[in-house]
């Protein structure tokens, strides 16, 4: 059984920058594609970036295109999500998950299609 744990989150002021790691346990992650979700009160789970297994391919939602960028270390098992010039409306729980049995070159944007979850870790971004 896989688990996964984010970290790296915190408050920070409007234009900044934080980098999140989700450290994972068991054989899996290397053949896993994965990706990072988020979720702001009173609101439905988002996508919010996916890479492949190889780490070839990565998908964004366009609401953070260009201002974040999933990253893995298969060697670590270690996948993580740099979140550049953050707004307000990045606040949120953020969630990074795994999906196993994928092609390589696999970026899942649905969530429902995903194997296991971490725990979540909060990021809220001040005006």
């Amino acid at each position: 059984q896989v688990q996964l744990v984010e970290s790296g989150g915190g408050l920070v002021q409007a234009g900044g920058s934080l980098r999140l790691s989700c450290a994972a346990s068991g054989r899996t992650f290397s053949t896993s594609n994965m990706g990072w979700f988020r979720q702001a009160p009173g609101k439905q789970r988002a996508f919010v970036a996916s890479i492949s297994r190889d780490g070839v391919n990565a998908y964004y939602d366009d609401s953070v295109k260009g201002r974040f960028t999933i990253s893995r270390d298969n060697a670590k098992s270690t996948v993580y999500l740099q979140m550049n010039t953050l707004k307000p409306e990045d606040t949120a729980v953020y969630y990074c998950a795994g999906r196993v049995g994928v092609l390589p070159g696999t970026t899942t944007t649905n969530g429902a299609q995903y194997d296991y979850w971490g725990q979540g870790t909060q990021v809220t971004v001040s005006s």
